[in-house]
Protein backbone atom coordinates (compact mmCIF):
# COMPACT_ATOMS: atom_id res chain seq x y z
CA UNK A 1 0.00 0.00 0.00
CA UNK A 2 1.17 3.52 -0.80
CA UNK A 3 2.04 5.60 2.26
CA UNK A 4 1.53 9.29 2.96
CA UNK A 5 5.31 9.62 3.14
CA UNK A 6 5.63 8.32 -0.43
CA UNK A 7 3.03 10.83 -1.61
CA UNK A 8 4.81 13.70 0.14
CA UNK A 9 8.08 12.61 -1.47
CA UNK A 10 6.33 12.64 -4.84
CA UNK A 11 4.98 16.12 -4.10
CA UNK A 12 8.52 17.39 -3.54
CA UNK A 13 9.78 15.58 -6.65
CA UNK A 14 7.11 17.20 -8.82
CA UNK A 15 7.93 20.80 -7.90
CA UNK A 16 8.78 22.69 -11.06
CA UNK A 17 7.30 19.91 -13.23
CA UNK A 18 3.61 19.59 -12.35
CA UNK A 19 1.64 22.76 -11.77
CA UNK A 20 0.08 23.27 -8.37
CA UNK A 21 -3.34 23.66 -9.91
CA UNK A 22 -5.79 26.18 -8.45
CA UNK A 23 -8.77 25.29 -6.31
CA UNK A 24 -11.36 27.53 -7.93
CA UNK A 25 -14.53 28.60 -6.06
CA UNK A 26 -17.73 27.54 -7.80
CA UNK A 27 -19.86 30.71 -8.04
CA UNK A 28 -23.18 29.05 -8.86
CA UNK A 29 -25.88 28.09 -6.37
CA UNK A 30 -24.60 24.99 -4.55
CA UNK A 31 -27.55 24.55 -2.18
CA UNK A 32 -25.81 25.69 0.98
CA UNK A 33 -22.44 24.07 0.24
CA UNK A 34 -19.21 25.77 -0.72
CA UNK A 35 -17.80 23.98 -3.73
CA UNK A 36 -14.32 24.23 -5.24
CA UNK A 37 -13.03 22.95 -8.57
CA UNK A 38 -9.55 21.35 -8.71
CA UNK A 39 -8.69 22.17 -12.33
CA UNK A 40 -6.07 19.63 -13.45
CA UNK A 41 -6.79 20.73 -17.01
CA UNK A 42 -4.23 23.50 -16.35
CA UNK A 43 -1.36 20.99 -16.21
CA UNK A 44 1.29 21.31 -18.97
CA UNK A 45 -0.18 18.24 -20.71
CA UNK A 46 -3.78 19.19 -19.89
CA UNK A 47 -4.24 16.32 -17.42
CA UNK A 48 -3.29 15.06 -13.95
CA UNK A 49 -1.40 12.17 -15.55
CA UNK A 50 1.89 14.10 -15.60
CA UNK A 51 2.04 13.67 -11.81
CA UNK A 52 2.12 9.88 -11.71
CA UNK A 53 4.11 9.45 -14.90
CA UNK A 54 6.89 11.82 -13.90
CA UNK A 55 7.07 10.47 -10.36
CA UNK A 56 7.44 6.94 -11.72
CA UNK A 57 10.08 7.76 -14.33
CA UNK A 58 12.07 10.03 -12.00
CA UNK A 59 12.21 7.17 -9.47
CA UNK A 60 13.90 4.79 -11.93
CA UNK A 61 17.60 3.92 -11.51
CA UNK A 62 19.93 5.36 -14.15
CA UNK A 63 20.37 2.03 -15.95
CA UNK A 64 16.62 1.55 -16.35
CA UNK A 65 16.19 5.12 -17.59
CA UNK A 66 18.83 4.52 -20.25
CA UNK A 67 17.05 1.36 -21.44
CA UNK A 68 13.82 3.26 -22.08
CA UNK A 69 10.18 2.82 -21.08
CA UNK A 70 6.98 1.53 -22.60
CA UNK A 71 3.41 2.38 -21.61
CA UNK A 72 -0.12 1.78 -22.83
CA UNK A 73 -2.88 4.34 -22.70
CA UNK A 74 -5.92 5.74 -24.48
CA UNK A 75 -4.41 9.20 -24.29
CA UNK A 76 -3.65 11.14 -21.12
CA UNK A 77 -1.22 8.65 -19.53
CA UNK A 78 0.38 8.40 -22.96
CA UNK A 79 1.01 12.15 -22.94
CA UNK A 80 2.18 12.04 -19.33
CA UNK A 81 4.78 9.36 -19.99
CA UNK A 82 5.88 10.96 -23.26
CA UNK A 83 6.29 14.38 -21.63
CA UNK A 84 8.07 12.99 -18.56
CA UNK A 85 10.36 10.90 -20.76
CA UNK A 86 11.35 13.95 -22.79
CA UNK A 87 12.04 15.98 -19.63
CA UNK A 88 14.25 13.20 -18.27
CA UNK A 89 15.89 12.21 -21.55
CA UNK A 90 14.35 8.72 -21.61
CA UNK A 91 13.32 6.89 -24.84
CA UNK A 92 9.59 6.04 -24.77
CA UNK A 93 7.26 3.74 -26.71
CA UNK A 94 3.51 4.20 -26.22
CA UNK A 95 0.84 1.65 -27.16
CA UNK A 96 -2.44 3.39 -28.02
CA UNK A 97 -5.79 2.21 -29.42
CA UNK A 98 -6.33 3.27 -33.00
CA UNK A 99 -9.54 5.04 -31.95
CA UNK A 100 -7.85 7.19 -29.29
CA UNK A 101 -8.69 10.89 -29.60
CA UNK A 102 -6.56 12.37 -32.37
CA UNK A 103 -5.65 15.36 -30.21
CA UNK A 104 -4.13 13.04 -27.58
CA UNK A 105 -2.33 10.91 -30.16
CA UNK A 106 -0.82 13.95 -31.84
CA UNK A 107 0.35 15.39 -28.52
CA UNK A 108 2.00 12.09 -27.55
CA UNK A 109 3.97 12.03 -30.80
CA UNK A 110 4.86 15.71 -30.41
CA UNK A 111 6.61 14.92 -27.13
CA UNK A 112 8.89 12.57 -29.06
CA UNK A 113 7.47 9.17 -28.12
CA UNK A 114 7.11 6.33 -30.62
CA UNK A 115 3.40 5.46 -30.89
CA UNK A 116 2.27 1.92 -31.72
CA UNK A 117 -1.42 1.50 -32.54
CA UNK A 118 -3.65 -1.52 -31.88
CA UNK A 119 -7.31 -2.53 -32.29
CA UNK A 120 -8.99 -2.61 -28.85
CA UNK A 121 -11.78 -4.85 -30.14
CA UNK A 122 -9.39 -7.65 -31.14
CA UNK A 123 -6.33 -7.13 -28.93
CA UNK A 124 -5.53 -6.32 -25.33
CA UNK A 125 -3.08 -3.49 -24.84
CA UNK A 126 -1.19 -5.48 -22.21
CA UNK A 127 -0.60 -8.25 -24.76
CA UNK A 128 0.59 -5.77 -27.39
CA UNK A 129 3.05 -4.22 -24.93
CA UNK A 130 4.30 -7.64 -23.83
CA UNK A 131 4.93 -8.61 -27.45
CA UNK A 132 6.85 -5.41 -28.13
CA UNK A 133 8.96 -5.89 -24.98
CA UNK A 134 10.32 -9.25 -26.12
CA UNK A 135 14.07 -8.90 -26.52
CA UNK A 136 14.03 -5.37 -25.09
CA UNK A 137 15.05 -3.99 -21.69
CA UNK A 138 12.27 -1.42 -21.53
CA UNK A 139 10.57 -0.65 -18.22
CA UNK A 140 6.78 -0.89 -18.25
CA UNK A 141 4.99 2.15 -16.82
CA UNK A 142 1.38 1.10 -16.11
CA UNK A 143 -1.31 3.80 -16.24
CA UNK A 144 -2.66 3.20 -12.74
CA UNK A 145 -1.74 -0.09 -11.06
CA UNK A 146 1.68 1.02 -9.80
CA UNK A 147 2.79 2.42 -6.45
CA UNK A 148 4.85 5.32 -7.81
CA UNK A 149 2.05 6.26 -10.21
CA UNK A 150 -0.51 6.21 -7.38
CA UNK A 151 1.81 8.27 -5.17
CA UNK A 152 2.17 10.88 -7.90
CA UNK A 153 -1.60 11.17 -8.35
CA UNK A 154 -1.96 11.42 -4.58
CA UNK A 155 -0.25 14.80 -4.64
CA UNK A 156 -3.62 16.22 -5.73
CA UNK A 157 -5.03 15.16 -2.37
CA UNK A 158 -2.16 16.88 -0.56
CA UNK A 159 -2.87 20.13 -2.39
CA UNK A 160 -6.61 19.94 -1.74
CA UNK A 161 -5.99 19.52 1.99
CA UNK A 162 -3.39 22.30 2.13
CA UNK A 163 -5.62 24.74 0.26
CA UNK A 164 -8.90 23.67 1.88
CA UNK A 165 -8.24 22.03 5.27
CA UNK A 166 -11.95 22.21 6.13
CA UNK A 167 -12.85 19.96 3.18
CA UNK A 168 -15.46 17.32 4.03
CA UNK A 169 -16.28 15.71 0.67
CA UNK A 170 -14.17 15.12 -2.42
CA UNK A 171 -15.50 13.73 -5.71
CA UNK A 172 -12.97 12.08 -8.03
CA UNK A 173 -13.29 10.60 -11.56
CA UNK A 174 -12.51 6.89 -11.77
CA UNK A 175 -11.03 4.92 -14.66
CA UNK A 176 -8.44 2.37 -13.56
CA UNK A 177 -8.45 3.75 -10.04
CA UNK A 178 -4.97 5.27 -9.79
CA UNK A 179 -6.21 8.83 -9.31
CA UNK A 180 -8.76 8.08 -6.62
CA UNK A 181 -6.40 5.64 -4.89
CA UNK A 182 -3.77 8.34 -4.50
CA UNK A 183 -6.16 11.17 -3.62
CA UNK A 184 -8.05 9.09 -1.06
CA UNK A 185 -4.85 7.77 0.53
CA UNK A 186 -3.48 11.29 0.96
CA UNK A 187 -6.70 12.81 2.27
CA UNK A 188 -7.64 10.02 4.66
CA UNK A 189 -4.16 10.17 6.22
CA UNK A 190 -4.11 13.96 6.43
CA UNK A 191 -7.72 14.34 7.57
CA UNK A 192 -9.32 11.08 8.78
CA UNK A 193 -13.06 11.09 8.22
CA UNK A 194 -13.12 13.09 5.01
CA UNK A 195 -15.46 11.45 2.51
CA UNK A 196 -13.95 10.48 -0.85
CA UNK A 197 -16.37 9.27 -3.52
CA UNK A 198 -15.53 8.14 -7.04
CA UNK A 199 -17.56 8.88 -10.15
CA UNK A 200 -17.84 6.65 -13.22
CA UNK A 201 -20.00 6.65 -16.35
CA UNK A 202 -23.03 4.37 -16.12
CA UNK A 203 -21.78 2.64 -19.28
CA UNK A 204 -18.34 1.82 -17.83
CA UNK A 205 -18.91 1.17 -14.13
CA UNK A 206 -16.47 -1.70 -13.64
CA UNK A 207 -14.78 0.05 -10.69
CA UNK A 208 -18.07 0.46 -8.87
CA UNK A 209 -18.91 -3.18 -9.46
CA UNK A 210 -15.43 -4.19 -8.29
CA UNK A 211 -15.58 -2.10 -5.11
CA UNK A 212 -19.02 -3.39 -4.16
CA UNK A 213 -18.31 -7.04 -4.94
CA UNK A 214 -14.83 -7.08 -3.42
CA UNK A 215 -13.28 -8.56 -6.57
CA UNK A 216 -12.03 -7.26 -9.89
CA UNK A 217 -14.88 -7.09 -12.40
CA UNK A 218 -13.70 -6.84 -16.00
CA UNK A 219 -15.64 -5.32 -18.88
CA UNK A 220 -15.07 -5.73 -22.61
CA UNK A 221 -13.76 -2.99 -24.89
CA UNK A 222 -17.14 -2.99 -26.63
CA UNK A 223 -18.85 -2.26 -23.31
CA UNK A 224 -16.58 0.53 -22.12
CA UNK A 225 -16.36 1.97 -25.63
CA UNK A 226 -19.98 3.07 -25.35
CA UNK A 227 -19.18 5.98 -23.06
CA UNK A 228 -18.15 9.40 -24.27
CA UNK A 229 -15.65 9.54 -21.38
CA UNK A 230 -12.70 7.93 -23.20
CA UNK A 231 -10.39 8.27 -20.20
CA UNK A 232 -12.52 5.76 -18.28
CA UNK A 233 -12.55 3.05 -20.93
CA UNK A 234 -10.19 0.83 -18.93
CA UNK A 235 -11.45 -2.73 -18.86
CA UNK A 236 -10.89 -3.17 -15.13
CA UNK A 237 -9.21 -1.73 -12.08
CA UNK A 238 -5.98 -3.30 -10.84
CA UNK A 239 -5.38 -5.40 -7.74
CA UNK A 240 -3.39 -2.54 -6.19
CA UNK A 241 -5.95 0.15 -6.93
CA UNK A 242 -8.80 -2.03 -5.73
CA UNK A 243 -6.98 -2.61 -2.43
CA UNK A 244 -6.56 1.15 -1.95
CA UNK A 245 -10.17 1.85 -2.85
CA UNK A 246 -11.41 -0.79 -0.42
CA UNK A 247 -9.35 0.80 2.35
CA UNK A 248 -9.88 4.50 1.67
CA UNK A 249 -12.81 5.16 -0.70
CA UNK A 250 -16.33 5.57 0.67
CA UNK A 251 -18.26 4.74 -2.49
CA UNK A 252 -18.38 5.00 -6.27
CA UNK A 253 -21.45 6.41 -8.02
CA UNK A 254 -22.33 6.70 -11.70
CA UNK A 255 -23.58 9.39 -14.04
CA UNK A 256 -25.42 9.23 -17.36
CA UNK A 257 -24.01 10.19 -20.73
CA UNK A 258 -26.44 13.10 -20.88
CA UNK A 259 -25.21 14.45 -17.56
CA UNK A 260 -21.58 14.15 -18.70
CA UNK A 261 -22.34 16.15 -21.82
CA UNK A 262 -24.19 18.76 -19.80
CA UNK A 263 -21.26 19.02 -17.39
CA UNK A 264 -18.75 19.62 -20.21
CA UNK A 265 -21.01 22.31 -21.66
CA UNK A 266 -21.71 24.03 -18.32
CA UNK A 267 -18.06 24.02 -17.25
CA UNK A 268 -17.12 25.81 -20.46
CA UNK A 269 -20.02 28.25 -20.67
CA UNK A 270 -20.49 29.00 -16.97
CA UNK A 271 -16.95 28.63 -15.62
CA UNK A 272 -14.82 29.16 -18.74
CA UNK A 273 -13.10 25.82 -18.13
CA UNK A 274 -12.42 23.48 -21.06
CA UNK A 275 -12.83 20.01 -19.55
CA UNK A 276 -12.99 16.66 -21.35
CA UNK A 277 -15.84 14.21 -20.58
CA UNK A 278 -13.75 12.06 -18.21
CA UNK A 279 -12.58 15.16 -16.40
CA UNK A 280 -16.14 16.43 -15.97
CA UNK A 281 -17.46 13.35 -14.11
CA UNK A 282 -17.23 14.84 -10.62
CA UNK A 283 -19.03 18.00 -11.69
CA UNK A 284 -21.68 15.89 -13.41
CA UNK A 285 -22.22 13.89 -10.22
CA UNK A 286 -22.53 16.99 -8.05
CA UNK A 287 -25.34 18.31 -10.22
CA UNK A 288 -27.14 15.10 -11.15
CA UNK A 289 -26.58 12.83 -8.13
CA UNK A 290 -26.59 15.26 -5.21
CA UNK A 291 -29.24 13.27 -3.35
CA UNK A 292 -26.92 10.24 -3.38
CA UNK A 293 -24.05 12.20 -1.81
CA UNK A 294 -23.30 12.79 1.89
CA UNK A 295 -24.19 16.20 3.26
CA UNK A 296 -21.14 18.49 3.32
CA UNK A 297 -20.52 22.21 3.65
CA UNK A 298 -17.10 22.14 1.98
CA UNK A 299 -16.77 20.13 -1.24
CA UNK A 300 -13.95 19.69 -3.77
CA UNK A 301 -14.52 18.36 -7.27
CA UNK A 302 -11.48 17.02 -9.15
CA UNK A 303 -11.58 18.03 -12.82
CA UNK A 304 -8.98 15.58 -14.07
CA UNK A 305 -8.25 16.82 -17.60
CA UNK A 306 -9.17 19.00 -20.54
CA UNK A 307 -7.94 17.18 -23.66
CA UNK A 308 -11.14 17.04 -25.67
CA UNK A 309 -11.46 16.53 -29.41
CA UNK A 310 -12.61 19.77 -31.10
CA UNK A 311 -15.26 17.90 -33.10
CA UNK A 312 -16.67 16.30 -29.94
CA UNK A 313 -16.74 19.64 -28.16
CA UNK A 314 -18.58 21.20 -31.08
CA UNK A 315 -21.12 18.37 -31.05
CA UNK A 316 -21.71 18.78 -27.29
CA UNK A 317 -22.20 22.54 -27.61
CA UNK A 318 -24.46 22.25 -30.64
CA UNK A 319 -26.59 19.47 -29.13
CA UNK A 320 -27.07 21.60 -26.01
Amino acid sequence: MVTLEAILQAHARLKGVALRTPLLPCPEDCHGSKVWLKAESFQPIGSFKIRGAYNCLASLPAAERAAGVIAYSSGNHAQGVACAARLLGIPAVIVMPHNAPAVKMAATRAYGAQVVLYDPLTEKREDVAARLMQGQSWVLVPPYNHEEVIAGQGTIGVEIYQDLPEVELVLVPVGGGGLISGVATALQNLKPGVRVIGVEPELADDARQSLRSGRIVEYTAAQTGRTIADGTRTLSVGDLTLAHMQHYVDDIITVSEASIRRAVRDLLLKHKLLIEPSGALAYAAWHSQRDALPAAKHVALVLSGGNIEPALLADILQSG
